[in-house]
């Protein structure tokens, strides 16, 4: 399949799917000669604009999860300014991998770059192997010596007039003397060297949701102290606060946005756990995240802007007459997640089902309580290992306890146990488990510490489990 467009007068394909590429069909190439060489090629009008609302979509959704600077890098990319949120989710190479597999779940594959510039970003990503790469500060120029250069975004006229002095990568453009390219192709080859390297900036304009609540500092003068930018953090969040409150919403995620004096845009982002509208927090929370912000040569505009907000209910306060009230643990929440990052605070919650393994999940720490529980027939241990580790025990009947265990080369004599408690597999999720079994021991050695292990299969019959001893919990 093949979409396309119109290149002036002329009508050529503009993109093909990975079936048609392995065929030979590149995009570029006209319609005609296209249908000519493959008859059964499935040919559909390219829709520009339908793909950039789908682009601009696809960034109000990053913009919400990922970073608060996000731009259409069009026609097939996005370009993220992340300085300051990746340690919201880890650290950068986790951020890429899990943007990637976000993705990946709505059946979309993408490749993910960080580096110091867009022009390098968007090199790499798109003219890289690698579907996930992190470019090390000051190593730009490395990266890009061996990529074609097409990949710092010129018009394909320069591109074939490059071609015909017999350059093709980025590291000879680089290292040519730019009077005599400035007098043959004009400024545009010094402009996106010096782009991609990092000598002189380039803004990026991010997408904006509908209307979002939004309040904003010119100043005459830039500012640049730590104490200063606090100042006027504090003068902001009420402002934004008392929009939130004639909306009846609450924040959840807050961008700040600080405009250099050199274009340059620096932004924080915090998040909170439920919706907030609690201007001490908000401005406690923005200001632990000052030293983050490298004014540079000064600030001459500050832009508040409450990304992601929620409606919220008022309610009233509970009085001591009548009932105690409940603790709030949100702040607490709030502080450590935007230090730690919001995948390292969660709290486990019951799944419905039989194999211990899967009998939990991770949710985020102020997730409603849910109506399951945990079964309560048989005790389960208060630490389980991240997966089953393989032990050398001896029983004397297939449904007695192990006499003894060896686990990590230490031999434990078992002084009492209770058991078995029979486990089945989900054999409605998978066919190979239509007939395994486990039988689970708990176990106290002759030290007083206690094991929960298992026999994997029912001790006769070869089909319901390879018969080995592992051991998969620690009582407290």
């Amino acid at each position: 399949m093949a979409l396309a467009g119109r290149e002036g007068r002329r009508r050529v394909v503009l993109s093909v799917d990975l079936a048609a590429r392995k065929l030979g069909l590149r995009p570029g190439i006209p319609v005609a000669k296209a249908q000519a060489l493959y008859p059964d090629l499935v040919l559909l009008d390219a829709d520009p604009d339908g793909d950039r609302l789908g682009l601009e979509k696809l960034a109000l959704w990053f913009q919400h999860r990922i970073a608060p600077i996000v731009a259409v890098d069009a026609p097939d990319g996005l370009v993220l300014d992340t300085t300051g949120a990746d340690h919201l989710h880890g650290g950068e190479l986790p951020m890429l991998k899990d943007m990637v597999h976000r993705m990946a779940g709505t059946a979309f594959r993408a490749k993910a770059v960080v580096a110091d510039t867009w022009g390098a970003a968007h090199a790499i990503a798109r003219y890289s192997r690698a579907p996930i790469a992190v470019v090390p500060s000051g190593g730009t120029a490395s990266a890009l010596a061996d990529l074609p250069v097409e990949a710092l975004r010129l018009p394909s006229t320069i591109i074939e007039g490059l071609a015909t002095l017999g350059v093709s990568r980025i590291g000879q453009l680089a290292a040519m003397p730019r009077a005599p390219l400035a007098l043959r192709f004009g400024p545009d080859v010094a402009r996106r060297l010096d782009q991609a390297f990092g000598r002189i900036g380039e803004a990026i304009v991010p997408v904006r949701p509908v209307d979002p609540v939004e309040v904003s500092r010119n100043f005459a003068e830039p500012i640049g102290a730590a104490e200063t930018i606090a100042r006027y953090i504090g003068k902001l969040v009420p402002l934004l606060c008392q929009g939130l409150d004639e909306r009846g919403q609450g924040v959840r995620r807050l961008d700040l946005l600080v405009h250099r004096v050199d274009s340059h845009t620096e932004a924080i982002r915090v998040a909170t756990a439920m919706p907030v509208r609690d201007v001490k927090r908000l401005t406690r929370l923005l200001c632990e995240k000052i030293e983050t912000i490298d004014p540079g040569f000064g600030i001459e505009r500050m832009v508040l802007i409450a990304s992601l907000a929620e409606p919220m209910d008022r309610r009233q306060t509970v009085s001591s007459l009548i009932a105690e009230e409940e603790a709030d643990v949100s702040d607490l929440i709030d502080t450590l997640a935007n230090r730690v990052g919001t995948q390292a605070l969660y709290r486990f919650a019951p799944v419905e089902s039989d194999l211990p393994e899967r009998s939990f999940c991770r949710v985020p720490a102020l997730a409603p309580e849910e109506t399951k529980d945990w079964p309560e027939h048989w005790p389960r241990p208060t630490r389980l290992l991240a997966r089953p580790e393989p032990v050398q025990a001896m029983a004397e009947l297939p449904d007695q306890p192990p006499l003894f265990f060896i686990w990590r080369g230490v031999r434990r004599k078992v002084k009492c146990a209770d058991g078995p408690e029979r486990v089945f597999g989900e054999w409605w999720k998978n066919d190979a488990e239509l007939t395994i079994a486990r039988d689970y021991f708990r176990v106290e050695d002759t030290s007083g510490e206690r094991f929960w292990l298992y026999r994997a299969g029912d001790g006769e019959h070869g089909e319901t489990g390879s018969q080995g001893w592992f051991l998969h919990g620690i009582f407290g």
